[in-house]
């Protein structure tokens, strides 16, 4: 597949220095062949070629002698030997390929690659593990470089590293989140996230706050420390995910912590140090072009003055650049990380300690996110028949939020408003007709600042009772703190009116679980079987409060002192509860490692649902084929190393919907009764007994290949899933008191194709390793229940034969021209049209244009195919990673590009305003300026979000181990992320999303991702 011959010279005259070249070379290596070195000593390190660990207990032996050597427990070796150089070597250690090396140095470094057998040893699935040959579902793992990129939470280290995993950055708010969907998002109004299983322990990321703080919430899974991850396994089809239930149609997200090994204790630092900036600005009007642009504006008003009666051409010149608020609001921003490490064991006993500091500041200024956590893993077996263990992490994280809006509103403010006033204070409004705060006040002076304290651990005892048939018994407790802070001071615009405004509020959740297991496995000949059956109960509550006050005499004690304001803010408090009962079994079966089968079933029994409907069951089936193994593949087995064909289907669930959904419900009431104000009660839901769970049905089909002793190999799997009893809120008549209720209605699709492709490119001292991605995945909704066929929300429309997250507006159609008033004028939604008015499309036919009515389907962010692209390379010490991710076929909705191509005058407008139409320069594309508020949604502001970028370059250097001493391991490197971004996004940034699950795709002031440059050094004894 590859060509690594170099190409022939193709001028004659190159050829005698080539051939006098070569024949220098022959004298030089025969004179060298002729002076052996006798006596000589070797030593050297044997280490592991992908993670540059060192190997113990390796052999190496001189070919075609008996002299051989152990490596000891740092991987290093030495002995004398009567042979001159050079020589061969061989060296053997279980799980790695034998390799024969030829010396020519007293010092060597060795690196194995993993043998066959281990890279198919075991992945992580529910309750339990399997042999990656043994597997029949659709699973990718994720490990190694990938794992090891300077993110704030690990689920940002998933962009582009597996197939039909779509990850986008809800927020570049340090310590922000992300949105993840595997293989498509089902569900309208229910979760449409993952669920994550930590070391056993189920989660659902839900980013919820106690409803104070002003902007974007971190991200709840950011307490768990990414260097402290081994491996994360993704179950994708229904075959892996049916064993999680009513919580598996989202996919599952398994998260394996590190572990000690035994007989080696190593003690190890690394810390790291770097800088972020922002990786492009908007491009918008300076102050001269903003106060030519509102003098257009001033004359189309009042075009009897005269263009310059309102400023001059030198007035307008005089302005100069006016104010950069992007400049004045973004900085380069310090990140950095330490982590101390001290990991080891016995044959009884196995333990990881760790300890982490992780700060980074964010590019706007007075953001930052904070964690400092530690984590203890513990392995012990102090009986033959009883294993027990422990994995526990608690953290602290602190992080000072960005205002709500303020990327928004530094893009429109008018350049020609400045910072401060003449006598040194803020500038507290923009000077023009639309009241605009100073962004630069409300970035520096507000606080926003959320801090979380999270205790998170789960302890297990294995014992068995017979051979093969073993009991398990796992506890777990999630407990979460966040408490957030807020503070409007009297100094800036916005807290003016209320003479400071300061918010607490508090929010705490405990969760804990209890699974009981019985497992048996045997082999009997050729038949192979295990059995998993148990029970499992998890509980869940949360409690939210939060105060406040306003009209402060001074803003020095902030939050701290909420009884000194003149005016309370009336509290409110709330308090949820959920549980879950399960029963869960599976039998997982082969015959002479050819012929494989699984089967699962599970059934829940939540609390969140109607009491006629509170139970649900999820079963699955799979089976696989490895053709490899079959006698008659011999044949083919020089070419073709491995082949497996797998077939899957299955039903899982979907429970994200809220807690007390199915019950009637009150909210309160504040009346008026005379001069007394009393409080009361309402009704604002009916009960629903029948509400059940969204099922998904998923069918899945796959071949694995593996070519040249699987130096190339490749994953295909095809999809399709189909998600009924969609939970919607549909519409019930006036009578009932109600206007809508939830109810169990829809259903939508999803089908795809997922490419996974891993080569081994080059082996030898220098490797060459490959391993990429893509996906497609087509998502359609197949009905909305009660005879509809579409439901608009905003800029929005679900309908039925289209996918979710469908653009719906007008669509342009050019600028009305000088003497077209009369002819096209109807279709630019002016009663008074005029020349440089936009023009859009009769989209119904009635011959003129309306925005209500000429509306249709205008992008969609579904993208129409997922890449990611990790070559990693290896030569002695040096260790390079580069890892592309892109993202093709989606649209974005600009909702920065819609304020800003206004042209009013009373704020900033695009970069494009620069090409507006005037009678002189008549724009076919862009319209004139006018003092016109109100936008028209329309394509214009629909973008391509097609995006390929270099997410992470990282280059390692581990020194050799003359220069080491007694220090097992020093290992320098460089990385950079997000260092460049091709795209035609105008926007901050193409990879955007809001959150919603019916409005994805939109650039509504997200805070902008950064590019981070860093270095760092790890140091092991």
């Amino acid at each position: 597949m590859f060509n690594f011959l170099p190409t022939m010279p193709r001028h004659r005259h190159v050829w005698p220095a080539l051939i006098f070249a070569a024949l220098l070379l022959t004298v030089f290596n025969g004179y060298a062949q002729t002076q052996p070195l006798i006596n000589s000593r070797l030593s050297g390190r044997i280490v592991d070629g992908k993670s540059r660990e060192p190997i113990p207990g390796a052999t190496v032996q001189i070919k075609g002698t008996t002299h051989g050597v152990a490596t000891d427990g740092e991987g290093r070796f030495a002995f004398v030997t009567g042979q001159p150089f050079p020589y061969t070597l061989i060296i053997t250690s279980v799980g790695y390929k034998r390799v024969e090396v030829i010396v020519e140095h007293t010092q060597i470094e060795i690196p194995l690659e993993p043998s066959q057998s281990q890279l198919n040893d075991v992945v992580v699935i529910g309750y339990g593990t399997q042999k990656k040959s043994d597997l029949t579902g659709a699973i990718a793992s994720v490990a190694g470089p990938l794992l090891r990129q300077p993110v704030s939470s690990f689920d940002q280290a998933l962009k582009g590293a597996a197939p039909g995993v779509q990850v986008t950055q809800t927020s570049g708010q340090p310590g922000g989140g992300v949105s993840i969907r595997i293989r498509g998002g089902a569900s309208i109004q229910g979760g449409n996230e993952p669920l994550y299983v930590i070391d056993g322990f189920p989660v659902y990321n839900n980013a919820v706050t106690a409803g104070t703080i002003s902007g974007t919430p971190v991200n709840p899974l950011n307490g768990i420390n990414p260097s402290d991850i081994e491996t994360i396994d993704i179950l994708k089809d229904a075959s892996a995910t049916a064993i999680y239930g009513s919580r598996g149609a989202n996919g599952v997200v398994i998260i394996t912590t590190k572990k000690g090994k035994a007989d080696r204790s190593v003690l190890s630092y690394e810390g790291s140090y770097g800088v972020q900036s922002l990786r492009k600005k908007v491009d918008v009007l300076n102050g001269r072009e903003f106060a030519a642009l509102r003098n257009d504006v001033l004359y189309d008003v009042n075009p009897s003055k005269g263009k310059f009666q309102y400023l001059s051409q030198a007035q307008i010149d005089s302005v100069g650049k006016g104010t950069d608020w992007q400049d004045a609001a973004f900085r380069s921003a310090p990140q950095q990380n330490h982590q101390l490490t001290l990991s080891g064991g016995s044959a009884k006993t196995r333990y990881y300690l760790s300890g982490n500091y992780f700060k980074q500041d964010g590019i706007i200024r007075h953001t930052d996110f904070t964690r400092l956590g530690i984590r203890a893993n513990i392995d012990a077996q102090p009986y033959d028949r009883l294993k027990t263990g422990a994995s526990i992490t608690a953290s602290r994280s602190d992080g000072n939020v960005a205002p709500s809006g303020i990327i928004n509103s530094l893009l429109i403010m008018p350049p020609t408003a400045t910072i401060y006033d003449p006598n040194g204070g803020y500038t507290l409004r923009n000077p023009f007709e639309n009241i605009f705060a100073n962004p630069y006040a409300t970035i520096v002076e507000t606080l926003n600042k959320a801090t979380t304290n999270r205790f998170f651990g789960t302890a297990f005892a294995e014992y068995k009772i017979l051979e093969g048939l073993q009991a398990k018994v796992l506890f777990g407790a999630d407990v979460n703190n966040t408490h957030e802070k807020s503070y409007i001071p009297s100094t800036i615009y916005e807290g003016q009116q209320t003479k400071g405004a300061a918010g607490r509020g508090e929010y705490t959740s405990y969760s804990w679980l209890n699974e009981n297991t019985l497992s048996y496995a045997r082999q009997a000949g050729r038949h192979s079987f295990d059995i998993l059956a148990g029970f499992t109960q998890q509980e869940f509550s949360s409690d939210v409060v939060r105060s406040g006050a306003e009209q402060f005499v001074s803003d020095a004690l902030t939050y701290n002192n909420l009884q000194s304001g003149a005016v309370l803010v009336r509290p409110w408090s709330d308090a949820t509860k959920w549980v879950l009962h399960s029963w869960l079994g599976r039998v997982n079966y082969n015959y002479a490692s050819r012929y494989y089968f699984t089967a699962s079933i599970r059934a829940d029994g939540s609390s969140r649902f109607g009491k006629g409907n509170k139970w649900g069951r999820f079963p699955s089936a799979a089976a696989s084929w490895r053709v490899s193994n079959e006698p008659f593949f011999k044949d083919f087995s020089r070419a073709i190393s491995d082949l497996k064909l797998r077939a899957s289907f299955g039903t899982t669930g979907n429970l994200e919907i809220g807690e007390y959904q199915s019950l009637a419900t009150l909210y309160s009431l504040t009346y008026l009764l005379g001069n007394t104000v009393a409080t009361g009660f309402a009704p604002n839901r009916l009960p629903n007994d029948k509400l059940g769970w969204e099922t998904t049905v998923q069918y899945n089909a796959g071949i694995d290949i593996g070519f040249f002793d699987n130096r190339l190999t490749l994953s295909v799997d095809a999809y399709r899933k189909k998600t009924r009893n969609l939970l919607l809120n549909v519409e019930i008549p006036w009578t009932s008191g109600q206007t809508s209720s939830l109810q169990n209605f829809g259903s939508v699709s999803n089908k795809g194709l997922e490419l996974t492709a891993s080569s081994k490119n080059l082996l030898g001292e220098f490797t060459w390793t490959t391993d990429a991605n893509a996906s497609i995945n087509r998502n359609e909704v197949l009905s909305l229940g009660n005879g509809a066929r579409s439901y608009i929300s905003g800029n929005y429309i679900i309908q039925v034969g289209q996918p979710l997250g469908s653009f719906y507006g007008t669509v342009t159609d050019g600028i009305l021209q000088t003497g077209e008033e009369h002819t096209k004028g109807k279709f630019t939604g002016n009663a008074t049209p005029k020349p440089g008015d936009r023009l859009y499309k009769d989209i119904n036919g009635d011959g003129t244009f309306t925005t209500a009515a000429d509306r249709t389907i205008i992008g969609n962010a579904q993208p129409d195919v997922i890449l990611g692209l990790n070559n990693n390379f290896n030569w002695k010490g040096f260790a390079l990673s580069v890892f592309l991710q892109g993202t093709f076929g989606n649209q974005v909705l600009n909702a920065n590009r819609q304020a800003l191509e206004l042209f009013t005058g009373q704020q900033n407008a695009a970069g494009s305003a620069r090409d507006r139409w005037t009678p002189e320069h008549p724009s076919q594309t862009i319209p004139r300026a006018k003092l016109d508020p109100a936008p028209v949604f329309s394509d214009r502001f629909i973008e391509d979000g097609s995006f390929l970028r270099l997410k992470n370059v990282s280059l390692s250097y581990t020194l050799p181990k003359q220069f080491t001493g007694k220090i097992s391991t020093v290992q320098v490197y460089v990385s950079a992320q997000n260092l460049a971004t091709w795209t035609k996004y105008t926007g901050f940034d193409p990879e955007v999303t809001s959150g919603s699950n019916v409005s994805p795709g939109t650039d509504q002031g997200i805070y902008p991702l950064s590019r981070t440059i860093l270095g760092g050094l790890k140091v092991s004894l």
